[in-house]
């Protein structure tokens, strides 16, 4: 946790945000995960997992399915709303060429895990190594767009965002009974197993030139519709899922901390690489108590079908709610804009219970002069 020594830099950092243009806080942008970040790369690919048919996009200015799995914006839009910059592209898009290079990239896949077993069911879908393999190409591409140096810069300059872990629950270990992970490991066993593999992608991550990595936790996968459809009569989370998010995050903060050891400080020597993101904090504020953040509801999901709107996908044939922003969940496992939006609040300007050691705006202020 951050000490009450970064408050001043705190304040400054709002201040500036406030303050500086939003051409001069642009910075590249790296995206690497699965749906919850994932804005159109599966589009691209023959799998199940994809969100390209309404009512996916149905809050975007045109109403059309992007590949986000949202009605709208997810949450690294808005972290590109924040940096002063358009929306990174998926990296599978045509459009990714040329001057939109220098803006980043988002690797993300619906439906992957840490693990290459998770997500087995989705079939063609693009596995971290191969999102990584992919930010290794995209370097070679911005290298001969404007030099080795200076793509070595951008890179190194950059924002990095990594979103992993829930699917290591609830598409492989608890996807099944008796899944073939649940009877190799036990769960603490199993936590320290992703969290081993997970370590060296980070490694590889920073290897590769990132040096500002922000790693999310694994959000309250208990309390999902889809979850809640299989094992709750009353509304409440299920407490085994629960309790693997609960004994997941410390660890993780635990292992953030170790890489911070070892690797040293980030982006022009200032702060620590990696910063911990507690999204099961973000999340569990507006499922626990809807009504504090204007939500109607904290359980049920707005597209969808069966009990909470949490059985299967979200399609044109789904029941689907007139008011988006009366609702934290949009399907059955993905926030809506607006609660993607509160989230995003928590990682511009969240204390350290929230995201740690530092948040954004913080690494703003600390940054600004590798953009001034």
């Amino acid at each position: 946790m951050a000490s009450s020594s970064w408050l001043p830099v705190v304040v400054c950092a709002l201040m500036l945000l406030q303050a500086v243009p939003a051409a001069r806080a642009a910075r590249a942008f790296f995206v690497f995960g699965d749906s919850l970040v994932d804005n159109g790369n599966n589009n691209y690919l023959v799998t199940t997992a994809r969100a390209d048919s309404w009512p996916y996009g149905i809050d975007t200015p045109d109403h059309r399915a992007t590949g986000r799995f949202s009605n709208g914006k997810n949450v690294p839009d808005l972290i590109s709303d924040s940096l002063g910059s358009e929306p990174v592209l998926p990296y599978l898009s045509p459009e990714l060429d040329g001057d939109k290079l220098l803006v980043g990239a988002n690797f993300a896949s619906a439906g992957i895990g840490i693990l290459n077993d998770t997500g087995i069911q989705f079939a063609n879908i693009i596995r971290i190594s191969k999102q990584l393999t992919y930010f290794e190409q995209y370097q070679h591409r911005l290298a001969k767009l404007i030099g080795p140096d200076q793509a070595a810069r951008v890179v190194g300059g950059a924002l990095t965002l990594i979103t992993l872990g829930g699917n290591d629950f609830v598409n492989n270990y608890y996807l099944v009974p008796y899944s073939v992970r649940s009877r190799e490991f036990s769960l603490p066993d199993y936590i320290k197993y992703i969290l081993s593999e997970y370590k060296q992608v980070l490694r590889r991550i920073h290897g590769l030139g990132a040096r500002r990595i922000l790693v999310t936790g694994v959000g309250p996968i208990g309390c999902v519709p889809a979850e809640l459809a299989l094992h709750s009569l009353d509304g409440r989370c299920d407490p085994e899922l629960q309790r693997a998010s609960e004994a997941y995050n410390p660890q993780l903060e635990s292992m953030l901390a170790e890489l911070n050891a070892e690797v040293g400080n980030g982006a022009g020597g200032n702060g620590p690489v990696y910063v911990g993101v507690n999204t099961r904090r973000m999340h569990a504020d507006f499922i626990d108590d809807p009504h504090a953040y204007g939500f109607a509801s904290g359980t049920v999901a707005c597209c969808g079908q069966g009990p909470y709107n949490g059985i299967g996908i979200c399609t044109m044939v789904s029941s689907l709610c007139a008011d988006r922003d009366q609702y934290v969940f949009w399907d059955a496992f993905h926030p809506t804009e607006r609660a993607n939006r509160l989230i995003a609040q928590q990682y511009v300007s969240g204390t350290t219970d929230y995201i740690s050691p530092m948040n954004l705006s913080t690494i703003i202020m600390l940054d600004r002069h590798l953009h001034d």
